[in-house]
């Protein structure tokens, strides 16, 4: 039996309580007693005295239950080894919940041709596909036998199930297909999935009206387990788009988590997110389960191919790249970014070229563009518009290209920071590139410094909660987020003047620092800037108790 005793630490518990001198005590995976300050008992002393017993010295650093990342898009990792580890260990997040966006690993379309374009469409969201696992149940078997260097919860991605059924159609769903979309749900809810997630921005869910949401997702209402939604405008339509996902979780019946709320788009910025908030706050008095999420950052993250309007994909992706290397084709899709739309952000209007940076390609021939504004990179190698340049790109790349999006204005994230039941994330992205967005390295350390010990946007035990116990209940994460008795001891230790953000834009890659240690269901992870272990994590199911 493994047993630890940390003593001399200022206990923050993550439920947001005023912090504590005290001595956990830990068999094994799990917080077995917890000893508060000037605690002398026999219990204590034969603890003590027990030669097997590791005493772990916090040398008055915090301790905290370990942070859990609710929004990341690592879901392929595990199956390419446990070095993706490192990014987040030293950052101290000890669970993650995958499947997000709409984006999951599978379903996977049975017809090869379908499954390669969805494998192409993801690729800059989630990496490159592991083409062997084709089910939910597939893939939860294979994370159970996997080394995961921290703990995996996992959703669904509604658009990946609807592109398993019906590809990239813009047509209305069969009740053939709405009957295989629903059972693909109620399959992965049944076999332990945390959620659902859409992604209504994105295509092909961009073609679904809410009582399709309704209706496909009703399986849900059973479980009660929340849907975390990637809104359909986060820009001009946002406040509309807010309106539809607390209606969608309304007639389910399920909780809402509103996926990295913001603002987009300069002329928003200071106005529209508190129309927005004002409509969740009525949600919520009429007693309507609906919460938030946020990143520390001002630029967003995604896909290059979110910028191509619904209507020049016209339901075919695959056809839509081909025009693109048509000079009819080109001119089409110029034109189509010219115009605004009701029912979807056309963020070349609303933010312009000159703030969405290329951050991932595939071919070395285009690595040149990454790292550059499209509107620079148009000037510095002779395109006609930018519109040309990016339909050349996503033509050559076959849609696989990555961008940054600096749509965003601090105060604004500052309200959302500051509600009560937003949570932390960091939606962090896994194109295959050596200039992610920072968020990947730094988004939790940025947290305790910027807003802890820098702005004073929250308190510390503010700032724990909104990483550990808040996200853990939002999820239904059983038995972890708070230092008590009975949960699991996954617990950082760290003086919060020395846990730090490196990452920026212009140097993402680099670690968090100060992290004094990490541990992982009651194993050492980290400690010394290093992994000293890459198997102590666990895949979780909604069951686990």
């Amino acid at each position: 039996m493994r047993k630890l005793l940390i003593i001399n630490g200022v206990i923050y518990d993550g439920l947001g309580n005023e912090p504590f001198c005290g001595k956990i005590y830990i068999e094994d995976e799990r917080i077995k007693k917890i000893f508060f300050e000037g605690e002398n008992g026999e219990e204590l002393k034969q603890i003590e005295k027990d030669k097997d017993v590791e005493i772990i010295d916090a040398g008055g650093k915090a301790v905290t239950p370990g942070f859990i990342d609710i929004h990341r898009h690592c879901d392929i990792q595990p199956f390419y080894g446990t070095d993706f580890g490192k990014v987040m260990l030293s950052q101290g997040i000890t669970t993650t919940v995958v499947g997000n966006c709409g984006f999951s690993m599978v379903p996977v379309p049975e017809e090869e041709e379908r499954a390669e374009e969805m494998f192409a469409f993801a690729e800059p969201v989630v990496g490159p596909a592991c083409r062997e696992i084709r089910t939910y149940g597939e893939y939860m078997d294979a994370l159970d036998k996997r080394k995961l260097p921290i703990n995996f919860a996992s959703m669904l991605g509604s658009g990946t199930v609807k592109i398993a059924v019906k590809g990239f159609a813009n047509t209305p769903f069969t009740e053939d297909e709405m009957e295989k979309v629903s059972g693909y749900i109620a399959d992965a809810l049944e076999k332990g999935a945390v959620g659902v997630s859409a992604g209504i921005m994105y295509l092909p869910e961009c073609y679904n009206s809410t009582e399709d949401y309704a209706r496909m997702l009703a399986p849900m209402g059973k479980y009660k387990v929340p849907l975390c939604v990637h809104i359909r405008g986060e820009g001009d339509s946002m406040v509309d788009s807010i309106k539809e996902v607390i209606e969608i979780g309304k007639k389910i019946g399920c909780p809402v988590e509103i996926s990295h709320f913001k603002s987009c788009g300069m002329a928003n910025w200071r106005k529209e997110i508190h129309r927005a908030i004002s409509l969740i706050e009525e949600a919520r008095k009429e007693g309507q389960d609906v919460t938030c999420d946020f990143y520390p950052y001002e630029g967003g993250s995604t896909a290059l191919t979110t910028m191509v309007p619904p209507t020049f994909v016209a339901g075919d992706m695959n056809h839509a790249l081909k025009r693109m290397g048509t000079k009819e084709g080109v001119e089409e899709f110029c034109k189509s970014l010219e115009l605004t739309y009701d029912d979807w952000d056309n963020f070349a209007i609303t933010l312009g070229w000159d703030r969405i940076l290329i951050s991932g390609v595939n071919k070395k021939s285009n690595q040149k563009f990454v790292g550059k504004m499209v509107s620079e990179a148009t000037k510095e190698y002779g395109f006609e518009s930018e519109g040309a340049f990016v339909a050349w790109l996503l033509h050559d790349e076959n849609g696989k290209v990555a961008i940054i999006n600096m749509s965003m204005c601090q105060d604004d994230i500052d309200t959302v920071a500051k509600l009560p039941y937003s949570n932390v994330i960091s939606d962090s992205i896994y194109a295959v590139t050596d200039t992610p967005h920072p968020r990947m390295y730094g988004a939790f350390p940025k947290i305790i410094r910027e807003y802890v010990e820098e702005r004073h946007v929250f308190t510390m035990e503010e700032a724990v909660r909104k990483m550990t116990s808040q996200p853990a209940k939002r999820m239904g994460i059983a038995r972890r987020g708070q230092i008590k008795e009975g949960f699991y001891a996954d617990i950082n230790i760290f003086d919060s003047k020395e846990l730090k953000d490196r990452a920026t834009f212009e140097e993402p890659t680099q670690l968090a620092t100060g992290l004094s240690c990490c541990y992982v269901n009651g194993k050492l992870a980290w400690k010394n800037e290093t992994i000293c272990n890459d198997a102590c994590g666990k895949n979780l199911r909604r069951t686990d108790r």
